[in-house]
């Protein structure tokens, strides 16, 4: 009686299927389908942070270098902390226009780099802030 039990045990105890294992692996696909793109897309949005926060930096060394000088100034070596690059180097900065009343510094995605492919390809800051002048860029400055 005690070889009944064990052969029955054994066969309870046999471990998975393979449909069992197919259908585990084909949920495992699925969910990682949906799951990586959408990890994609919020580092991209977090990578957005450094245009942002590079440009308002500059705005803010703009405005103590008016403060000292008689108008702002195109050099960025005078205001940006890495030269012509952002803080964490994923965008290209340049002040592309400045006079004794305005400036306006933008950030442009590095070609070849992980932000080229973002949807928000270039951040433009003035005197008086972000470029919000329409419902993409707001959108951008919004992440």
């Amino acid at each position: 009686m005690s070889l009944i039990k064990l052969a029955s045990s054994r066969k309870s105890a046999r471990g998975f299927t393979l449909v069992e294992l197919l259908i585990a692996v084909s949920i495992v696909g699925i969910l990682a389908a949906v799951a990586f793109p959408a990890y994609q897309d919020s580092v991209r949005k977090s990578r957005r942070a450094d245009a942002m926060t590079s440009l308002l930096q500059i705005q803010l060394a703009q405005e103590k270098w008016r403060a000292n000088n008689p108008s702002y100034t195109n050099n960025l070596t005078n205001v940006a902390v890495n030269g012509t690059d952002s803080i964490d180097g994923y965008y290209t900065l340049a002040i592309s226009a400045s006079s004794a009343t305005q400036f306006t510094a933008t950030a442009t995605p590095k070609s070849g780099g992980p932000q080229a492919g973002d949807s928000c390809s270039t951040f433009t800051i003035t005197q008086n802030g972000p470029d919000v002048s329409d419902a993409a860029k707001k959108a951008c400055w919004n992440r």
